[in-house]
């Protein structure tokens, strides 16, 4: 058995912001400190077209940049663990592939905004008949501009107060899409959750307005790794830890709206624990376990398909199949987590 039963470290971070470099308004130290105050161990900035952030420990966080490669009018895609900018293009396998090439991963970022809205924002959708390494399944900002209703003053400020019961669970259109995608491939197609971070400022007012401050957008959509080891002290190796993590699929995405606690989402055999992004092996004893801090919608899923729900704080189902299994968790009928797949062979 040795160490097949390692202890999880986690570790709540955010992904998809925008600063200063594209079209946020706040800088790294701005940017950190909301960070700090939001309880985050880690955070990636991934600016348009933009690739010169300078790495490092700002503020207690850990700040790692990535890429929105960002056509005009769509395929949006998140490139993270790349090594050089890459130039958007018409044709997103050009950069689908240079993103491999540079040893990094990509993910479709916000694939399915409605193509009609009662606002100005336009749709930026992703072709899918290009595949990507990965799908960002739930983008806060994105599903809030579905739903933002700009018709009036009124259904304007019920959009903006209310914002949070806007943005009620991932789109299931990227769910059912992602799900399509695992089908295909024996290894894991890995998701994320992104905030799309800007923090707009609204300068028409004698004093500035700030749209969706970075600290309130950080408590919206995280990302928890888990790692067999605490997050290194140095910086290159925790960058390391980070990134093979969202690689692997070893992340949990999570509403922060809903609560901040972490549930417990594991499958276990005689021999071994696994989590999401992880393999073990089906044997007589192999039972998927959840555990959330209050009573909540329970849904596992067996290769796109729900196998079975159930409304409590725990849940342990004897599994009896192969396939990739993940769980979704709804509390008050709003989303909660919804985990990476975990495949059982």
């Amino acid at each position: 058995m040795g160490n097949s039963h390692l202890k999880k470290f986690q570790y709540k971070g955010v992904i998809h912001i925008h600063s200063l470099n594209s079209d946020g308004s706040g800088d790294i130290d701005i940017i950190t400190r909301a960070a700090k105050k939001a309880n985050l161990s880690w955070i990636i900035i991934t600016d348009h077209n933009y690739f010169d952030l300078r790495e490092g420990v700002y503020n207690g966080v850990y700040v790692l940049k990535g890429e929105e490669i960002s056509p005009k009018n769509e395929n949006h895609y998140i490139a993270l663990g790349i090594t050089n900018q890459i130039e958007p293009d018409e044709n997103p396998q050009k950069y689908i592939d240079e993103v491999r090439k540079q040893e990094g991963v990509g993910f479709a970022a916000h694939p399915d905004e409605y193509a009609k809205r009662n606002n100005s924002y336009p749709p930026i959708t992703w072709n899918k008949l290009f595949i990507p390494d990965g799908v960002e399944i739930w983008n806060w900002f994105s599903c809030w501009g579905d739903r933002l209703n700009s018709k009036n003053i009124f259904t304007l400020a019920f959009s903006y107060f209310f914002k949070n019961v806007l943005v009620s669970k991932a789109p299931q259109e990227s769910i059912k899409w992602w799900d399509e995608l695992n089908l295909q491939k024996q290894s894991i197609v890995p998701a994320i959750g992104g905030v799309d971070a800007h923090a707009f400022k609204i300068r028409k007012y004698i004093i500035p307005v700030t749209v969706f401050p970075y600290k309130e957008m950080f408590n919206t959509i995280n990302n928890v790794i888990s790692l067999n080891a605490p997050l290194s002290e140095d910086f290159k190796t925790a960058k390391e830890q980070i990134l093979n993590a969202i690689k692997n699929g070893n992340n949990v995405v999570i509403n922060s709206t809903v609560s901040r606690a972490i549930p417990d989402i594991e499958i276990t055999n005689s021999l071994k624990t696994a989590h999401s992004g992880e393999i073990l092996n089906l044997d007589k004893k192999t039972y998927l376990n959840v555990e959330v801090n209050k009573k909540a919608v329970i849904k596992i899923i067996l290769n796109g398909r729900e196998l079975y729900e159930c409304f409590a704080k725990k849940c342990s189902l004897l599994l009896t199949e192969l396939g990739k299994y993940r769980v979704e968790i709804l509390i008050n009928n709003k989303g909660f987590a919804y985990s990476n797949p975990i495949i059982v062979m």
